[in-house]
């Protein structure tokens, strides 16, 4: 049996929307979208977080249905975080600060379960926010979503940033990058310097990442030292 509106995985569910590394993503209609995994993967976490933080009043995708690879979700309309910044819609300072309450109010919702570990994204960067037309800032990809450290999940999220300000390759976007950095670290709160070598960890063992990018998380992460440094 498949998820509603979800024909079967031969006849191919829709059109593609985004074709990612380790999913893709369907449009089902106007409403819906379906997130198909490639590989085996328990759904149930990843479901059970998102559906905690909208019972919460943290604006998520609402989950319609998870079943096998194929999780089937609300379809958000209007840019990414990142294409705002790229247009100029959004500027580098007001960017970085929204990040940084993105995180503040992800971490003030009590977390599934008992503990003092709080739920963490893990990929919390501009590429996975979505300024929804209806609903604001909305998180999206809670693949690598799990509970722990709040300092770690800042961590990460600053040096997924500063991957992209050490690539030589671009230099304006790497410019743009530095100073969006510089916003979200200032805006942050916590102690991330104290998760940095764990945040590393997490982000060389993305299988997500090529050579070229694995290589850039230890010059990231010396970057985002310095600017906790100042």
């Amino acid at each position: 049996m498949t998820s509603p509106g979800v024909t079967e995985p031969d006849a191919g569910p829709g059109p593609v929307l985004t074709v990612g590394t380790t999913a893709d993503i369907y449009l089902l209609d106007d409403d819906r979208i379906l997130r198909r995994y490639r590989e085996q993967r328990d759904l149930s976490r990843e479901v059970e977080i998102m559906r905690h933080l909208t019972r919460h009043g943290f604006s998520v995708p609402e989950v319609y249905s998870a079943e096998g690879l194929d999780l089937v979700m609300e379809r958000l309309h209007g840019p990414t975080l990142l294409q705002a910044l790229a247009a100029g819609e959004v500027s580098l300072h007001d960017g970085g600060q929204l990040l940084a309450d993105l995180h503040h109010r992800l971490h003030a919702v009590s977390p599934p379960g008992d503990g003092d570990d709080v739920v963490v994204h893990l990929a919390l960067h501009p590429a996975n926010v979505i300024l929804s037309e209806e609903h604001g800032a909305v998180l999206i990809d809670w693949a690598n979503a799990s509970t722990g450290s709040a300092d770690l999940d800042i961590a990460v999220s600053a040096v997924i940033i500063a991957e992209v300000a050490v690539d030589e390759d671009d230099v304006e976007y790497a410019k743009a990058a530095r100073a969006f950095l510089a916003a979200f670290l200032a805006a942050a709160h916590g102690d991330p310097a104290s998760q940095l070598d764990a945040a590393v960890r997490i982000r060389r063992q993305d299988r997500s990442l090529v050579p070229g990018e694995t290589a850039l998380v230890e010059p990231a992460a010396e970057l985002v030292r310095h600017f906790l440094s100042l």
